[in-house]
């Protein structure tokens, strides 16, 4: 809506989760490095935490789009599913047809496109983003989904995705078989005070406007606000275009952007 008035070529703050306006912070571009190596030795299962915000889903969809063709990824962005039903998301995701719903025809289903795909030189991964919602009985259930095996090659690649509650239940005693497995352990920390600035610029940049201009004290107030958190960013400055838009003022000051701040909370 306000995209002509500025002159963007594109919403530069949108709160969706958006690959393509990735940002190389110090912990993302750690992250993301795990999680490739990861990937591609196949010897466990990768764990990715951060708190609510800090850009775990946009990590995962830029690891994603980097990924050899050969490799198939089934990404489970919801797991509120019962056990068969998350078995069956997971099949549906990655294309696997299936006549019976029986939870053994599923696994038996999953294990016959694993095998043909390991053959034909590819690896199968599945990331579950939200993780921490699942059950006990569900982390389980991945894991052993995660045992699957021809030869000495694992044929399917887990990565759990969550919030820190997931390594609080991973913790749990029954739960130490899945522990035990956890490959890769990394954490999304928000951005410091000089990558926001960093971030400002990237995502004004992609958007079409590198010269928009924000003054020292409004990415100080930006800062205060989000204390690096990439969602919290995007809330508060697509807010803040908002309001100029609709005030016809096509440059940030402390007023406007304490206005936003206002609104949001």
């Amino acid at each position: 809506m306000y995209c002509q008035f500025y002159g963007f070529n594109k919403v530069p703050f949108s709160p969706t989760s958006e690959p393509h306006f990735f940002f190389d912070s110090a912990s993302h571009r750690e992250a993301f490095a795990a999680i490739k190596y990861g990937i591609a030795q196949r010897k466990g299962v990768i764990l990715l935490t951060g708190e609510v915000g800090t850009g775990k889903t946009t990590l995962c969809q830029k690891v994603i789009e980097y990924l050899d063709p050969s490799v198939k990824v089934s990404l489970i962005l919801n797991p509120y599913f019962n056990d068969s039903q998350l078995l069956q998301a997971i099949l549906d995701d990655f294309g696997i047809p299936t006549e019976k719903k029986s939870r053994r025809d599923l696994v038996k289903a999953l294990d016959r496109f694993l095998i043909d795909l390991h053959a034909a030189g590819g690896n199968g991964v599945l990331i579950i983003d939200e993780a921490q919602h699942l059950s006990v009985r569900q982390l389980e259930q991945v894991r052993l989904l995660s045992n699957l095996e021809a030869g000495s090659q694992k044929l399917l690649q887990l990565v759990l995705v969550g919030q820190p509650e997931l390594t609080q239940k991973l913790a749990r005693h029954e739960l130490r078989q899945i522990r035990q497995r956890v490959f890769v352990k990394c954490n999304l920390a928000p951005l410091s005070e000089q990558e926001v600035d960093g971030y400002l610029s990237a995502r004004l940049g992609h958007a079409g406007k590198p010269d928009f201009d924000v003054r020292r004290d409004c990415r100080e107030i930006i800062y205060g606000f989000s204390r690096g958190v990439p969602r919290l960013i995007n809330m508060l400055c697509d807010r803040a275009l908002l309001i100029g838009y609709v005030k016809g003022q096509s440059r940030w000051d402390e007023v406007l952007l304490k206005e936003a701040i206002k609104e949001i909370i």
